[in-house]
């Protein structure tokens, strides 16, 4: 046990220094190829970072990965395929960084990448397991695993809104595979070689990116979504993480802000991929929390899925049941009190609130005059 501790410490350790020494260089690349992050006043005034900032973290992310797999990988089919694959994710976000290109391109690059781990890699999504239900998606999983892939790429890309927040979350997300496929025994498998290699490399990122930030990730924080797809199909074939259920509910933050997004802008007649300033993040600015508090506070939340994730998994699965309750309860709550989907669940929960408030504060008079 301590020799396997020893191994994963030794590779966590050795691409957090890489990530960390790697940045510095990749602001100076940055400003000298043009990929800098100017804040604009249009798109409704999206951008809370008040300076111009480098981009292309996500670069040095993947450099430190590639001295990583150097030194602790093995040679296979599957690992060509990631390789492959997270080159040309790599080149689609360098251009978008440079100079913006235009959405469907960026989705060509993405199901480039994604066909390359299903039919080379043998990437696929045969089935699901969830609380004791299973579901076949026979001929289904190829279209399937790469949607599931492309999700997964765009969901972290979209969370990318504050400094700091979608390298910590993915750190976390890293962490907590890590911790799952260590108890059970895995510690030499691919699947956690890889997971040990992106959580130093990420947190080496995050060393420069967490507020105030240094260097933005850019478009090329679709790597990591790329590697979290990667990660999350291997550890689904696992022998004992069978259920997909686990790893996605680690990602519940990016996931559900996602889904709100889409839903709130459908309601609203608008593109579902036209930004605005109502994410999960926005929302907790808007509770006049600073950068740092809710960066934290989301933190916190990601934390609460992995303990969740963990106990359901390892130790307790009644447990890991009840947490997943108690946040899909903060998660209504959430819903009710913000305008995170829509303004009018907001206004007819202050409503109910107001009412209630009114009628609390009239109850004692009536007692009142009664005893007169």
């Amino acid at each position: 046990m301590n020799a396997e501790i020893i191994s994963a410490l030794k590779i966590v350790l050795t691409t957090f220094v890489c990530s960390s020494l790697i940045m510095p260089f990749m602001k100076k690349i940055a400003h000298h190829v043009g990929a800098i992050d100017i804040p604009r006043k249009d798109e409704g005034n999206r951008h809370i970072h008040t300076k111009a900032t480098p981009k292309l973290g996500g670069v040095g992310i993947f450099l430190a990965f590639l001295i990583g797999y150097m030194l602790f990988g093995t040679e296979s089919v599957q690992m060509n395929s990631i390789l492959i694959g997270s080159f040309i994710i790599i080149l689609t976000g360098i251009a978008d960084d440079i100079k913006s290109i235009r959405a469907s391109t960026k989705l060509i690059g993405q199901l480039i990448a994604a066909c390359i781990l299903v039919f080379y890699g043998g990437f696929l999504l045969n089935n699901i397991t969830a609380f004791g239900y299973s579901i076949d998606f026979g001929l289904f999983s190829y279209p399937l695993t790469i949607f599931f892939i492309v999700a997964c790429v765009n969901i972290i890309n979209l969370i990318d809104g504050l400094d700091g927040l979608s390298g910590g979350i993915c750190s976390i997300f890293f962490m907590t595979i890590g911790i799952i496929g260590f108890f059970q025994g895995r510690s030499g498998s691919l699947v956690m070689i890889l997971t040990f290699i992106m959580l130093g490399a990420t947190l080496g990122f995050l060393l420069h990116n967490f507020y105030p930030a240094k260097i933005f990730c850019g478009d090329c924080a679709m790597y990591l979504g790329f590697m979290i797809a990667v990660i999350t199909l291997l550890e689904f074939k696992g022998p004992a993480l069978t259920s997909l259920f686990v790893p996605l509910m680690i990602l519940g933050i990016p996931i559900l802000d996602t889904l709100f997004a889409i839903i709130r802008r459908l309601l609203k007649h608008q593109p579902p991929f036209s930004p605005d300033k109502e994410h999960i993040h926005h929302q907790l600015l808007g509770m006049n929390f600073s950068q740092r508090t809710t960066v934290l506070i989301i933190y916190g939340f990601c934390l609460l899925f992995a303990s969740a994730s963990i106990f359901y998994s390892l130790k307790d699965p009644v447990m890991g049941k009840i947490l997943y309750i108690i946040i899909f309860i903060i998660v209504v709550w959430f819903v009710l009190r913000t305008t995170v989907i829509s303004k009018k669940n907001k206004e007819v929960t202050d409503n109910i609130i107001d009412k209630v408030g009114e009628i609390i504060k009239k109850e004692p008079k009536k007692k009142k005059n009664k005893v007169k």
